[in-house]
């Protein structure tokens, strides 16, 4: 896709939007960066790995191999335009989410780690939990 191409469907979305949707774009087929770089050197009148070469040095920490559009949780919807998707959440609707928010803050207040962890997963459901990161409160840690 090209540069006025994704601004002139960011603008299409932003008069399809009503405040806080997620918009996804059709970006159409994804492109290997090995072959992005090889085409940029033979535009450039060079030769790739001749003239200028082409180094792997794999991925830095928070790179991904591959893109997810869409979280398993979230339902695609079609919009009016045929290259704007809507991705929207379960939790959508502010009531609902305020109902959550007010789950959660009882849990902390009662000191409620499981209930609390339950929730999160609800609301956030891609959270991975790991040793470093594990929640846990108890009134001792708050005296």
């Amino acid at each position: 896709m090209t540069i006025p191409e994704s601004c002139q469907l960011i603008l299409q979305a932003s008069t399809l939007g009503k405040g806080g949707e997620i918009f996804v774009l059709d970006m159409g087929e994804p492109v290997r960066i090995n072959y992005l770089a090889e085409q940029m050197i033979k535009l450039s009148g060079f030769k790739p790995n001749i003239d200028i070469g082409i180094e792997y040095i794999g991925l830095r920490p928070g790179e991904k191999m591959h893109e997810e559009l869409f979280y398993d949780s979230e339902l695609r919807v079609e919009t009016k335009h045929s290259k704007i998707l809507l991705a929207k959440h379960p939790l959508d609707n502010i009531e609902s989410m305020n109902k959550k928010i007010n789950d959660i803050i009882n849990s902390i207040e009662q000191f409620d780690s499981e209930h609390f962890k339950n929730l999160m997963k609800e609301v956030v459901p891609l959270h991975e939990e790991n040793s470093s990161n594990l929640i846990s409160f108890n009134k001792k840690n708050v005296e």
